[in-house]
């Protein structure tokens, strides 16, 4: 089953401080987020999209230290931090079988979570 990469969706980062990335973001680079933050209460996450070109940079803000973010950034030594990438393919079907099939394993992203999207026309 084949599959192809169209291009790199988002880049999502890790934050301490999702008021203090929004404030940074606006003010010193004039890029503007989009209207509404998410509350995404099964990854215990406020989420903040900036599109940037073709792509956009998510930030992520735990919601408790328990959550998949909170322990991203205490591995990360509190830092803020990239903690995935998103591709956007044409085919997610045929790219999660094609993967599969060739055994690739989480572990293989070199410590960045590798996130595979396909966005409907």
């Amino acid at each position: 089953m084949a599959f192809k990469v169209l291009q790199v969706d988002h880049i999502g980062i890790g934050v301490n401080d999702l008021a203090a990335t929004k404030e940074f973001y606006k003010n010193a680079l004039g890029i503007e987020h989009l209207p509404e933050d998410e509350i995404v209460e099964e990854q215990k996450v406020k989420v903040s999209f900036f599109p940037c070109g073709d792509a956009e940079l998510e930030f992520l803000e735990t919601t408790t230290p328990d959550g998949p973010i909170g322990k991203f950034i205490e591995k990360n030594g509190g830092r803020d931090g990239i903690q995935h990438v998103a591709l956007r393919v044409d085919n997610i079907e045929n790219a999660i079988a094609d993967l599969m099939a060739k055994g690739v394993r989480p572990k293989a992203t070199g410590g960045v979570l590798l996130e595979l999207c396909q966005r409907m026309k």
